[in-house]
């Protein structure tokens, strides 16, 4: 609070703030109280909104300048309340769904008497001038954000079919990100002069709630990245994000360059007002090349140096989240082999790693400590963890080699899908013929068995679950597998090398060895006829 304190005085002393300008008392409002009485302010304004709607809904649809009235005047009682100081906390609240629907009423009468593009420039210039109305720092983000999302949509609109769809997205938010670089530039300059700082200042959150939306729309067009696609691979989130993601072939060089340039941008500046950072120049190099390849990265970025410059730490960390998830998702660019993928990865990193270790290497050598011997304990101990790992492995190989020789051999239908691994090349995912459900891996505490049926093909049919009962003499069990809270027969994928796709979308069986207790273990796949593939 002190070095705060200092600052404003600082800022009085320059002119940039009036005589008279002094901090605020923080508010003693826990969060938890806001909450609830938020929540409450909510509920109570639900049932007075639909009376209203109720009352005036005829002036407001079939008037044309009813939705323009009404809105102005729930507008302005909102923004009256949001100004005033001293207030219940209650009504406070109640001011932020008034804000809402005020907006909703006016967007309804725009977007039904004029052109969408227009309605949407519109309503971005109204979230501005509410930013100047309403002295509320989260609510400036907010305005800011659906602002940069109205400016968005009304630069697609116009763009509609000239473009591809990535192309046009990727045009909308370097436009966006344009136009926050300009604001950045207008607003330092007039904090520089001392005019028009009131100003400056009031726009601050709202440009980072610009900012924030175009950071989380570069992000979203990258498509899904890696890791994060594992825990929600059928998801719809992870549909639209695989649908919006770029594909390489079709991707312009332009936008390839663009990138590269605004990558190359980023470091310039840190360069300029970070000098400590200079012994990592070569970090940058590799980022302005990974940029190359990945279109959205260099905006992500430029946005990450100057929100680092500027000292938001919020909005850097943000940023830098965003450049996580753009590099992750190049896994995704499926025109890539994962070999090539890996390569460039793994160059990246091991540059990356060679430039910190010479840049926190010391300058000047230092005694090293002596280091303390290991005693013949310590010896044996090694010794026996070395053993014991080398003597489990060695265990589990020698069992799966047994059961591959000794083991009968069976066949059982199945149907294949081929979708991709995330880390372990291509597989095909198992589905087997079964023509009953298994249970849930919850409803039994011990490994079932299926009891199974073989021809004189050694092609197995599924009979039931085994409960115990003798099984007839043409009959014989099979262990079941835990997989993603059900059991499964023995496993239900199947991995291969990358690029034999088409050699093993011919499978139709699964080739099994068996034991006489159950064990079994997937050794191959058969095409049709039990050909080998």
């Amino acid at each position: 609070m002190q070095h705060f304190d200092q600052l404003l005085s600082k800022a009085i002393d320059l002119g940039l703030l009036p005589s008279d300008a002094h901090v605020d008392a923080p508010e003693s409002r826990p969060w938890p109280v806001v909450l609830l009485t938020a929540l409450g302010a909510w509920l109570a304004a639900i049932p007075l909104l639909i009376v209203v709607g109720l009352l005036l809904g005829d002036a407001i649809i079939h008037s044309v300048a009813g939705p323009y009235l009404v809105g102005i005047l729930v507008l302005a009682a909102a923004i009256l309340l949001l100004r005033s100081q001293d207030i219940p906390l209650f009504v406070e609240q109640l001011a932020i769904p008034a804000l809402i629907v005020g907006s909703a009423l006016l967007a309804f009468g725009l977007f039904e008497h004029l052109p969408s593009a227009l309605a949407c420039t519109l309503l971005a210039l109204l979230a501005g001038g509410l930013t100047w109305a309403i002295p509320r720092p989260w609510l400036r983000v907010l305005l800011g954000a659906a602002s940069a999302g109205l400016t968005g949509s009304a630069l697609l609109i116009c763009m509609k079919n000239s473009y591809s769809a990535y192309a046009e997205l990727w045009i909308t938010l370097h436009a966006l990100l344009l136009l926050w670089l300009l604001a950045i530039a207008v607003q330092h300059t007039q904090l520089i002069d001392g005019t028009k700082a009131l100003v400056a200042a009031a726009f601050e959150s709202f440009f980072t709630g610009w900012l924030l939306l175009t950071l989380a729309g570069l992000a979203f067009s990258s498509g899904m990245t890696f890791l994060v696609g594992a825990s929600l691979s059928n998801s719809v989130f992870a549909e639209v994000m695989n649908e919006v993601a770029p594909q390489s072939t079709g991707i312009s060089h332009l936008f390839a360059l663009s990138s590269s340039i605004l990558a190359l941008a980023a470091g310039l500046l840190i360069w300029r007002n970070w000098p400590t950072l200079r012994p990592y120049a070569g970090a940058a190099l590799i980022l302005i090349a990974l940029a190359w390849f990945m279109p959205a990265l260099g905006a992500i970025l430029l946005g990450l140096s100057i929100s680092l410059i500027a000292g938001r730490w919020r909005v850097a960390s943000t940023a830098g989240l965003a450049a996580a998830w753009i590099i992750g998702a190049f896994y995704y660019q499926l025109d890539w082999s994962l070999a090539n993928k890996a390569l460039l990865f793994m160059l990246a990193g091991s540059l990356l790693g060679a430039i910190a270790w010479r840049a926190l290497a010391p300058k000047a050598s230092a005694p090293t400590p002596p280091t303390q011997a290991i005693n013949p304990r310590q010896k044996i101990g090694i010794l026996l963890c070395a053993v014991s790992v080398l003597l489990v492995a060695n265990i589990g190989i020698w069992q799966k080699e047994d059961l591959i020789t000794h083991g009968q051999p069976l066949y059982v239908s199945l149907a294949p899908v081929d979708p991709r691994s995330l880390m372990q090349g291509d597989f095909m995912q198992l589905n087997f013929q079964i023509p009953f459900d298994t249970p849930s891996v919850g409803d039994i505490s011990s490994r079932p068995f299926i009891v199974m049926k073989r021809d004189k093909q050694n092609i197995g049919s599924a009979q039931r679950i085994a409960q115990g009962e003798p099984l007839a003499a043409d009959e014989f069990k099979i262990e079941l597998s835990p997989k993603n809270g059900r059991w499964v027969l023995v496993s239900d994928a199947w991995f291969f090398k990358e690029g034999e796709a088409n050699r093993w979308a011919q499978a139709r069986y699964g080739e099994f060895r068996v034991m006489p207790d159950g064990r079994a273990l997937l050794v191959g796949l058969k095409g049709e006829g039990l050909k080998g593939l």
